[in-house]
């Protein structure tokens, strides 16, 4: 690497770093950004047949107290494959995993292709440590004494911090709400998926690890319309107002339940990150019940805070939002869950449509309009559609 270019790649302390995934070398995949919501030290050891990537994660492991999911994780990053992958498997967990970055990109995009180094990021993914191996004063020593004072996630920031969501109440009529319920336990759930992206196709995959749900797509029109009527005048005038965003197509009518005789919960994840949901903007969460315990959202880049609306009332928040469904501890809870996006995300959706895997139903553009009114006017007047 040319010095210019080792410099173009410099890490600069306080700007995010750039995010990536990688194989783990003990099987699966790492996303960086999934890993947002607590401490990450992403350490850069080069080739495992250098003895000092043995000292230095040797020195590392000395730590091991302080790795914990909920507090702070560590990424190893090898650029060659290790000599004894069983004794990988068995140090990892959680909170310590391996990553193969046998062609050097990832170590390269972080500046510790030519020389190892140890970088942490706070809970946004911001860099607030680059530790070369160089240090004068001693890579290990200076590593530890950060890691030893790095305040818990809900202090991070220095004061308290709320996500950038927005609660509105009162967006369903109770009696709307207990339609829903009863519309669902008349038709009944099917397990729902979630939407990942494999060999450059988006599917719809099923882990219960990750989520368990259950969830009712809403078909009927004339539900449909009633569901669509109380939120283009009750909700949209405050997305706008608040988000400065005017919403023209609503994906999904979908009731959910989250049950506690099954572990229902939703890890960590993002609504936005693959082709067949680039489109999304804003989520939209309206709960229709309130007699359950867990099952409120957490932002985790935003601290450990929960949150909850109330019985008919709407959590609105960005789909680039890193969030989670904590477990439901008791009881059901159920839920009218939504995306909302615009014309020109509309573009989008139906432009990715040659990126959806064979399973995953084409988008054409005509059931999910908010105002199908202007649509027919538009129609019936010869305006070409948007």
């Amino acid at each position: 690497m040319t010095e210019k270019a080792a410099i173009k790649n410099r890490i600069v302390l306080g700007d995010r770093v750039p995010r990536f995934s990688a194989p783990l070398i003990t099987g699966g995949s790492f996303d960086l950004h999934v890993s947002a919501g607590r401490w990450v030290v992403l350490s850069f050891l080069g080739s495992p047949s250098n003895p000092q990537a043995n000292v230095e994660l040797a020195n590392l492991l000395r730590e091991a107290d302080l790795f914990r999911e909920d507090h702070l994780v560590v990424g190893c990053v090898f650029t060659e494959p290790p000599g004894d992958i069983a004794k990988i498997a068995e140090i990892s967990g959680n909170a310590l995993f391996f990553l193969a970055d046998y062609d050097g990109a990832i170590s390269r995009s972080f500046g510790a292709r030519a020389m190892p180094r140890t970088i942490v990021l706070d809970p946004m993914l911001r860099a607030v440590a680059d530790i070369a191996w160089d240090f004068p004063q001693g890579h290990a020593e200076a590593v530890r004494g950060v890691l030893r004072n790095l305040p818990t996630v809900d202090g991070s920031a220095g004061v308290p911090m709320s996500a950038p969501a927005l609660i509105v109440p009162r967006i369903f009529s109770f009696e709307l709400c207990d339609f829903l319920m009863q519309f669902y336990e008349q038709q009944g759930g099917e397990d729902s998926g979630f939407q990942f992206d494999t060999a450059g196709k988006t599917a719809t995959l099923s882990d219960w690890r990750l989520k368990r749900r259950s969830d009712l797509i809403v078909a009927a029109p004339e539900v449909r319309d009633l569901i669509r009527g109380q939120i283009v005048r009750r909700l949209l005038p405050e997305i706008e107002q608040y988000f400065q965003f005017q919403a023209t197509r609503m994906d999904r009518y979908i009731v959910a339940r989250y049950d506690s005789e099954v572990g229902g919960h939703f890890h960590r994840h993002r609504d936005n990150v693959n082709a067949g949901a680039q489109h999304r903007r804003f989520a939209v969460s309206i709960n229709l019940n309130s007699n359950f315990e867990g099952c409120d959202l957490m932002f985790p880049e935003f601290g450990r805070k929960v949150y909850r609306p109330p019985d008919g009332g709407a959590l609105v928040f960005s789909c680039g939002a890193l969030h989670q469904v904590t477990p439901v501890t008791r009881g059901k809870r159920y839920a009218f869950l939504a995306f909302l996006y615009g014309e020109e995300d509309a573009k989008r959706r139906e432009a990715n449509n040659s990126r959806l895997h064979v399973s995953e139903m084409q988008y054409d553009g005509t059931q999910d309009r908010l105002f199908p009114e202007d649509a027919q006017s538009r129609e019936a007047t010869g305006v070409a559609q948007p």
